[in-house]
């Protein structure tokens, strides 16, 4: 029997602790070890592999990335988790913590370039957290395996046209490639949470080099998205917007939800260059 496996049952050590879920940290722990390992194991890691969690909770993700062998970096603002990360590190000697709020952290200060992300997100700071890592300089990380609210992941993952479709989608898109790994449903977690999850799993590819830009160009058009991009690009363009809509081919009369994900990457080089 391995020393993880000596461990106390997650409930157990969620009683011991007075680990009741904080609404305000937006703590929703996972407990069933089926599903913390099916999501470990979207990661793909190895022994010499490094794993960044963000808010572990009583660790029930934690374990599951413990025993792929990789050494796992913990950020976690809660003190009460502190001695449940002690323990898991006296059981493997490969977990570290920080006690700090991710999003003021310096995670590429914390784990070495290549790394991996893996964690059950906050909901109220979750699409905050992807997209700092996604425009993160340097780009530390290799892939991202991250739990969101089933609306959000819906979001992320949407194609052109379709009413989910909108900014978040175009810069997770146009700043890696996400794919769906599975659905949870509420009842998965204690305390359940009013909504359904997805775990997303995000490749660090096709990054484009405007994501500045990028995010300029999408705030301009999606929140006005009802309006064609003649009128909610030109506050970004000014008199360069027709003879730039016009040169890559985009209707002026188009709208924001109509307008691929290449298109918008596109326009915001051209904003770059501007």
């Amino acid at each position: 029997m391995s020393s993880l496996e000596t461990l106390p049952a997650l409930r157990d050590v969620i009683a011991e602790h007075g680990l009741a879920a904080k609404k305000g940290l937006g703590q929703h722990f996972l407990l069933d070890l089926n599903l913390t390992r099916k999501i470990a194991g979207f990661c793909e890691a190895e022994e010499d592999d490094t794993i960044l969690e963000i808010g572990p909770g009583p660790g029930g993700l934690t374990r599951a990335l413990l025993e792929t062998g990789a050494r796992v970096v913990a950020i976690e603002r809660d003190r009460r988790i502190v001695p449940v990360l002690e323990a898991l590190n006296d059981a493997t000697g490969r977990l570290s913590y920080v006690e700090d709020d991710a999003l003021q952290s310096d995670e590429a200060a914390l784990v070495p370039e290549g790394a991996i992300i893996a964690s059950n997100l906050p909901y109220n700071i979750s699409t905050e957290l992807l997209v700092k890592w996604l425009i993160a300089e340097p780009r530390f990380w290799r892939r991202m395996v991250l739990m969101f609210q089933k609306e959000v992941g819906d979001r992320i993952l949407a194609e052109p046209g379709s009413k989910t479709y909108g900014r978040l989608s175009v810069i997770a898109q146009a700043a890696s490639r996400p794919r769906l790994g599975f659905h949870l449903p509420a009842r998965a977690f204690t305390p359940p949470p009013k909504v359904d999850s997805s775990v997303l799993v995000f490749e660090n590819e096709g990054r484009p080099e405007h994501l500045r830009e990028l995010e300029r160009v999408t705030q301009a058009a999606f929140s006005q998205r009802r309006k064609m991009l003649r009128q909610s690009l030109k506050p970004v363009f000014g008199a360069k917007l027709t003879p730039v809509l016009d040169d890559l081919g985009i209707p002026e009369t188009a709208r924001a939800e109509t307008v691929s994900v290449p298109n918008y990457a596109r326009l915001a080089a051209r904003l770059a260059r501007a």
